[in-house]
């Protein structure tokens, strides 16, 4: 283990940061497997810029890489306008 101030307050920094990362990722995670698993079609279209939104924010965070997320975004988007 480090032994500098600084090395022990990143540490601790790291801890905190990761606890907030995984918070939003695994949310995330969440309404993309809802907007996977619903079958209604307006459902879908509310949720669909929603989720898209929040893809955007965690891989402008670093959160989740941008062609993670620009993937997920257009799997979804070819779900949802299979209902159409």
């Amino acid at each position: 283990m480090a032994n500098h101030k600084s090395a022990l307050k990143r540490v601790r920094q790291a801890k905190v940061e990761r606890l907030h990362n995984r918070y939003y990722a695994k949310t995330a995670r969440n309404a993309v497997s809802k907007l996977r698993s619903t079958e209604d079609k307006d459902e879908a279209k509310a949720l669909l810029p929603k989720v898209s939104s929040m893809l955007d924010k965690l891989a402008k965070k670093h959160i989740i890489h941008k062609n993670k997320a620009s993937n997920l975004k257009s799997s979804l988007a070819k779900k949802v306008n299979k209902f159409a």
